[in-house]
C-alpha cells in the first residue's frame, strides 16, 4: 500500500469515527490507530493533520485529538464564507472606484458620461496593433526585461520630460495606478499623513488609504493649489508627502498657474517633503501646449513625476513611467523587485514601436482636435439645457467637466434620475478626501461614441432633473 493510499484509508476511518461521536469527544489515540490498522506513525500524523486543516478535529498536545464543534450547514448549493469576516479583521475595506459603473448594467442606448478612458473610436487602434505586431517579431521580445525598464523606452520618457532628465532617472511602470500604489508604499510609512488637493483623483485616495496613509485635503481655486494653505497644512500635519495634478487636474481641469508652480515646489522642499506630480493628462491637451513639468525644473529630487500612456492610448496600454532623482529611485527599484520583478517586455517593446513612429504624433494631434470639439459640444449643451448648473471652467485639456449642482438637488438624486433616463455620471463626493463643499458631478466627454451623443445626454439630464422638481434657493 502506498503512503498516499494509507493516509486516505486512515482519513476515511477517522471520518466515520467523527460522524459517530459528538463535538468535543475524543478520537482513538495514535497508538490505537497504528496497532489496529497496521500503519506507521507518520501516516496517522498526516491523516490527523489533514482533518485538522479542514476544521473537522482539534488536536491538544499531550491530551489527544477531539471532534471539532460542528459548523452550521448552509443551504444546499450556497457556500458559507462568513468565516472570512474574522480572517480579514484589522484591514479596512477599500472603497469602490467612482469611474467603475456599479449597479444594474445600463441599456444599450445609454450614454456614458462617466469613466476616464477614450471611446474606442478615439483610440489609436491601428497603430497599436501594428506596433504590437512589430514588437512580437523581435527576436528578444520574450526575454526578461530589466527591472527599471527597457533603456530605449526610458530614454523616450526622459526626452518627453526634458530638463536634463536622463534614462537613469526613469522607472517604467505598469500604468499610472500601479505606480501610485508603489509610490505611496515606498515613500511614506503607514499611519502618516499625505497632503492632497481637494477635490482630487479618487484612485489616488484609494491607493493612499490602501497603503495605510491618511489623506489631508488642501483646497484649490481657479489657479490651482494654494501655496499659503499648503504651507499651513505641512506645518500642522508634519506631512512629508504631497500628491497633486498640476496640469489639467482631475476632476476640475485646473492648470496650476505659472507663478504658483515654483511656489508649490518651494513649499514642499522647505518642508522636507516629496511632491508627487501626477502628469496623467499631458497628452490630453485641447490644442495648446501643456506647461513644462514641475520635475523639469527641480534639481534637488523634491518632485517625483508620474506619467502614463493609458489615457491617450488605450485602457490596456498599461505602460507608464516614474521620474525620480536620488535615493528614492533605489527605493522604488526595490519595490519593483518585490512586487513584480519587471514589466512585461512585449508591451514595453510595443510602446517603443508606437512612440517611435509618426503615427503617434498624428494620433495626438487628431485627439486634441476631437477632445476640444467634444468639450465645447457638452459645455454648450449643458449651458443651454441646465443653466442653473455651474461649470467650474471650460478646460484646456483632460476628459471631463466639473459642475456644481444648485442647492436642493443632491448628487444621489440627480445620478439616480440620470440613470433612469439612460445617462451615466460620476458623483462628485467621491473626489473629496473629506466633506464636500457642495454637490458636484463629473461629466466626461471622451467615452461617448459621438459628439452628438453628448448633446443628447445633456437633453436627457435636463428631462431627468425636471422629474425632481425645482431646486431650492
Amino acid at each position: 500500500m502506498s503512503d498516499s493510499s494509507s493516509i486516505e484509508t486512515v482519513v476515511a476511518i477517522l471520518r466515520a469515527e467523527i460522524a459517530r461521536l459528538g463535538p468535543g469527544e475524543r478520537l482513538p489515540s495514535s497508538r490505537d490507530l497504528i496497532a489496529r490498522h497496521g500503519v506507521g506513525p507518520v501516516t496517522v500524523s498526516r491523516a490527523i493533520a489533514l482533518l485538522a486543516a479542514e476544521g473537522a478535529v482539534v488536536t491538544r498536545p499531550g491530551s489527544g485529538t477531539y471532534v471539532a464543534a460542528r459548523r452550521p450547514h448552509a443551504a444546499a448549493g450556497e457556500p458559507d464564507t462568513s468565516w472570512q469576516a474574522v480572517a480579514l479583521a484589522g484591514r479596512d475595506p477599500l472603497p469602490d472606484r467612482p469611474d467603475e459603473q456599479s449597479g444594474a448594467p445600463l441599456p444599450p442606448d445609454a450614454i456614458t458620461l462617466s469613466g476616464g478612458y477614450l471611446h474606442e473610436n478615439l483610440q489609436p487602434t491601428r497603430p497599436l496593433g501594428a506596433a504590437l505586431a512589430r514588437a512580437a517579431r523581435r527576436p528578444d521580445a520574450w526575454h526578461r526585461a530589466p527591472a527599471a525598464g527597457l533603456s530605449t523606452l526610458r530614454t523616450i520618457f526622459a526626452r518627453q520630460v526634458g530638463g536634463g532628465i536622463g534614462p537613469e532617472d526613469v522607472l517604467v511602470t505598469g500604468g499610472g495606478q500601479g505606480a501610485l500604489s508603489m509610490l505611496f508604499r515606498a515613500v511614506a510609512p503607514p499611519g502618516s499623513p499625505v497632503l492632497v488637493e481637494s477635490p482630487t483623483y479618487p484612485g489616488a485616495l484609494a491607493a493612499a488609504r490602501a497603503a495605510g496613509l491618511h489623506p489631508v485635503p488642501v483646497p484649490i481655486d481657479g489657479h490651482g493649489l494654494r501655496p499659503d494653505l499648503l504651507a499651513d497644512a505641512f506645518a500642522m500635519t508634519g506631512a512629508r508627502l504631497l500628491y497633486c495634478q498640476p496640469t489639467f487636474h482631475n476632476p476640475t481641469g485646473t492648470v496650476l498657474s505659472p507663478e504658483r508652480r515654483g511656489q508649490v515646489v518651494a513649499v514642499a522642499r522647505a518642508a522636507g517633503a516629496f511632491l508627487i506630480e501626477d502628469d496623467f493628462a499631458r497628452h490630453l491637451g485641447h490644442g495648446r501646449p501643456a506647461p513644462r513639468p514641475l520635475v523639469a525644473d527641480d534639481r534637488d529630487g523634491t518632485v517625483v513625476h508620474l506619467t502614463s500612456l493609458t489615457k491617450p492610448g488605450s485602457p490596456s496600454l498599461r505602460i507608464g513611467a516614474l521620474v525620480a532623482r536620488g535615493p528614492v529611485m533605489a527605493r522604488l527599484l526595490g519595490m519593483r523587485r518585490v512586487d513584480d520583478f519587471f514589466i512585461a517586455r512585449p508591451l514595453q517593446e510595443a510602446a517603443v514601436e508606437l512612440l517611435s513612429t509618426p503615427a503617434w504624433d498624428r494620433h495626438l494631434r487628431a485627439l486634441a482636435t476631437a477632445l476640444q470639439h467634444r468639450c465645447a459640444v457638452l459645455a454648450d449643451a449643458l449651458a443651454r439645457e441646465l443653466p442653473d448648473w455651474t461649470l467650474a471652467r471650460v478646460p484646456e485639456g483632460g476628459l471631463h467637466l466639473w459642475l456644481r449642482l444648485p442647492p436642493g438637488h443632491t448628487e444621489a438624486a440627480v445620478a439616480e434620475a440620470a440613470t433612469a433616463h439612460r445617462v451615466a455620471v460620476n458623483l462628485g463626493r467621491q473626489y473629496f478626501p473629506a466633506e464636500p463643499t457642495a454637490g458636484h458631478l463629473r461629466l466626461g466627454f471622451a467615452a461617448a461614441a459621438e459628439p452628438a451623443d453628448l448633446a443628447e445626454a445633456a437633453r436627457r439630464l435636463a428631462v431627468a432633473v425636471r422629474t425632481l422638481g425645482p431646486a431650492a434657493g
